[in-house]
C-alpha cells in the first residue's frame, strides 16, 4: 500500500477551509450570518462514530440558505455497496473527512452551486489498507451567463494546470459531466466543473490537488455572485427557479454517492440533507415558452466543450 497522507494535516485543512469560505460568503451577503451545529456521534454496532460542524446561512441579502458542513467520522462497518466495489474493505476500520457546500442564493440570476473535498482512510490489523480523495465543484444556473460558464471553466482548467494540465481538466471535467447527469430527466445538472473520486496515486500531490480545488471554488464562485446580484428579476422568474430547484433535490436523493453513503451508514440526516433548498416547487408536464429565457437553459444542460465553445 502507497504511503498514507498525514491525517491531521487533512483535517487541519479542511477546518480552515470551512472557516474561510464561511467569513467570505458573510462578507458576499453582508447581512446573515452562519450559525454553527456543532454535534458529535458515538458508534455503535459498527455505524459512524465522530463528529462535526454543521453552518448554515439564512435569509441573507444575497443567498437565501448557504450550508457548509465539515465532517470526521469514523466505523468498523461498511455499506454492503462499498464493500462489493472494494472488497478489501470488508472488516476495516474507517475514519472520513470532507468539507461540503450547497449554496441557494436569492436572485435567479446568480447559480446555485455545490462543492466537496474529502478524504477517506481504511485499517485492517493495524495496517492501512486503502486510502483515497475526492471531491469537485460544479455550477447550476437558471439563467446562464456564456461570462460565467467560461469564467468557471477557465479557474477550473488553471488550477488543473500543475496536476496534469489539459489532461487533469478534461478527464475530472469529463468525470463531473457524466456523475451530475440525471438519467431520467436526459439532462446535466448544470454546466459542470471537476469531480474526482479515488484519488490514491502520490499522497503529497493529490493533497496538493484536494487543496488546489478547495482553494479554487471562492475564485470560481465569488465573481458570478457580484456580476449577478444587482440584477432585478420578475416573479416569473423566481418561480423558475424554484421550479428547476427541484432538478437539485432529484439528483441529491436519486443519485449522489455521498447522500446515500451518510444515509446508509447511520449518519446525521440534518448535516446530510442540509444541500437541499428552502423552498422548491414541481409542476406537472411544464414546458418553457419557445425561444424564452427558460427554454434557453436546456442548451446549457448537456456535455459541451466550455473552453473551446465560449473561450
Amino acid at each position: 500500500m502507497k504511503s498514507a497522507p498525514d491525517f491531521d494535516a487533512v483535517r487541519d485543512y479542511l477546518t480552515g477551509l470551512q472557516d474561510r469560505i464561511c467569513s467570505a460568503i458573510e462578507s458576499a451577503d453582508d447581512q446573515a450570518r452562519f450559525i454553527e451545529d456543532a454535534w458529535t456521534r458515538e458508534g455503535k454496532g459498527g455505524l459512524l462514530g465522530g463528529g462535526g460542524r454543521t453552518r448554515i446561512l439564512r435569509d441573507g441579502a444575497v443567498f437565501e440558505q448557504a450550508g457548509i458542513g465539515f465532517s470526521d467520522v469514523s466505523g468498523t462497518t461498511l455499506p454492503a455497496s462499498a464493500t462489493a466495489a472494494r472488497p478489501e474493505l470488508a472488516g476495516a476500520a474507517w475514519r472520513a473527512l470532507g468539507v461540503s457546500l450547497v449554496f441557494h442564493p436569492r436572485n435567479p440570476h446568480i447559480p446555485t452551486t455545490h462543492a466537496n473535498v474529502r478524504h477517506f482512510h481504511a485499517e485492517k490489523d493495524g495496517e492501512t489498507v486503502a486510502w483515497w480523495f475526492g471531491g469537485g465543484f460544479d455550477l447550476t444556473p437558471y439563467y446562464p451567463y456564456d461570462e460565467d460558464v467560461l469564467h468557471w471553466h477557465r479557474v477550473a482548467r488553471d488550477l488543473c494546470e500543475p496536476f496534469g494540465g489539459d489532461e487533469r481538466y478534461n478527464a475530472h471535467k469529463r468525470w463531473c459531466d457524466e456523475y451530475f447527469f440525471l438519467t431520467h430527466r436526459d439532462e446535466t445538472r448544470g454546466v459542470g466543473g471537476l469531480f474526482f473520486d479515488d484519488l490514491q496515486e502520490d499522497a503529497e500531490a493529490d493533497f496538493a490537488y484536494m487543496r488546489a480545488v478547495g482553494d479554487g471554488f471562492l475564485d470560481a464562485y465569488l465573481p458570478i455572485v457580484e456580476r449577478r446580484r444587482v440584477i432585478p428579476y420578475a416573479e416569473h422568474e423566481r418561480q423558475f427557479q424554484l421550479y428547476r430547484r427541484g432538478r437539485y433535490v432529484e439528483f441529491n436523493l436519486v443519485f449522489d454517492r455521498g447522500t446515500h453513503f451518510g444515509l446508509q451508514s447511520g449518519g446525521r440526516a440534518e448535516s446530510i440533507l442540509m444541500s437541499l433548498p428552502p423552498l422548491v416547487r414541481w409542476e406537472y408536464g411544464y414546458t418553457p415558452d419557445a425561444d424564452s429565457d427558460e427554454a434557453r437553459l436546456a442548451d446549457y444542460l448537456r456535455p459541451r466543450d466550455w473552453l473551446r465553445e465560449l473561450g
